[in-house]
């Protein structure tokens, strides 16, 4: 099960005609309470949808009893039409639920640009679809769970049981992961007694770590949105820092699966940085090495190839130096003190599980991004996307 585990959610998936494959487009998750508390954070990006806009007001009491989400288009700079189908999405789930159009959440994905008449009745019609249809079991959950997807090519959920509650969470996104949150919709839900000041404590600690360290292939999205609401039916009002524990690691293994599924991929690469001075600067060297295009095209080639390795840490402003680095490539040191170390035609990189550890010896901190290699099947999949 995923959004529907916990108790006082139910959700429906259909499809309204918005995906060119047929598939389930419009989606609706409902929070029957007792409580609304909510929580949410948003794609840093400066060009963001009307979706991120409209909730982004929404939340900022609080409160939210719905969320309406569409895949099939972005709903993103499709001007004052794009903001008022926004409005209207959230007026037509709130009329048919018995809500306020405030209290309701939109999310959408697929290609900026997208929207017309045609598109905007579609959606608004495929909400009115899934009203009748919202339910709490397992097939309902799987339903809203495929209805999100784009150019994934699986189903992510997840669920965590802490001390009496449930959380679970749906998520899509294969393509435009980085930072600010990854090209990403997630809802996640739960059936603890949290307040929505806990619950934003909680989200924004645990996508801190997680979906803000996916990085493959460095492009932000304009519509990243991640939903926690929590409805309060189990009667449980657990110890906040469990609750953070167990939502972080739902959110790392959500995580997982975007980088798994990313667009072309043919190698999974967890870089880490030890010995950096500040976390801070972990996650910068690594973030520049997850960002290199030499790099990840030397991985595609399986060539270990440390030195694009150096070259992109040393265009970062943490503290080192570069005559001390280590470069370590799936279990093999190839660069020791920032010169050769072990034959690099000793390296294995043909598994796609592909790690690379890069000790600074600068400090005690440590961070980890996930990121892909650059393959032909990504930039052929990306050259099409639009038709």
């Amino acid at each position: 099960m995923t959004v529907t585990a916990p108790q006082g959610f139910r959700a429906a998936g259909v499809a309204a005609g918005l995906k060119a494959s047929g598939g389930r487009d419009v989606v609706l998750v409902v929070n029957d309470g007792p409580s609304a508390a909510a929580a949410a954070v948003f794609t840093e990006n400066r060009c963001e949808a009307h979706p991120v806009t409209w909730s982004r007001r929404v939340i900022a009491d609080g409160t939210v009893s719905a969320i309406a989400l569409n895949s099939g288009g972005a709903n993103c700079f499709t001007g004052e039409f794009g903001a008022e189908t926004t409005r209207l999405t959230a007026e037509k789930a709130a009329g048919l639920l018995g809500l306020s159009a405030g209290d309701v959440l939109v999310a959408s994905t697929g290609l900026i640009g997208m929207g017309d008449q045609s598109w905007r009745d579609k959606l608004l019609a495929g909400v009115e679809a899934a009203h009748p249809l919202l339910a709490a079991d397992a097939g309902a959950g799987s339903d809203a769970a495929d209805g999100i997807l784009t150019t994934d090519s699986v189903r992510k959920v997840a669920t965590r049981s802490g001390s009496g509650y449930t959380i679970g969470g749906m998520a899509k996104g294969a393509g435009m992961l980085a930072p600010g949150l990854a090209t990403m919709l997630v809802v996640i839900t739960t059936d603890a007694d949290l307040e929505s000041a806990q619950l934003d404590s909680a989200l924004r600690a645990a996508t801190r770590v997680t979906f803000d360290r996916v990085d493959s292939d460095g492009c932000m999205s304009t519509n990243d949105t991640v939903a926690l609401l929590a409805s309060g039916a189990a009667g449980v009002t657990p110890d906040l820092e469990e609750f953070t524990g167990l939502l972080t690691d739902l959110c790392a293994e959500l995580s997982s699966m975007l980088q798994r599924d990313a667009e072309g991929s043919s190698h999974d690469i967890a870089i880490t940085t030890v010995g950096a001075a500040t976390e801070q600067e972990a996650v910068d060297v690594s973030r520049a090495v997850s960002r290199s295009n030499l790099f990840k095209a030397a991985i595609f080639g399986q060539d270990p190839n440390w030195g694009r390795v150096l070259a992109a840490i040393g265009t970062t402003d943490a503290r080192f130096d570069p005559r001390a680095i280590d470069v370590t490539m799936n279990g093999s040191m190839v660069c020791k003190a920032g010169t050769p170390h072990e034959p690099v035609e000793g390296v294995d990189l043909s598994p796609r599980e592909t790690d690379v550890l890069i000790d600074l010896h600068a400090g005690d901190a440590s961070a980890t991004i996930l990121t892909n290699d650059l393959t032909h099947d990504y930039v052929h999949e990306n050259s099409a996307y639009s038709s």
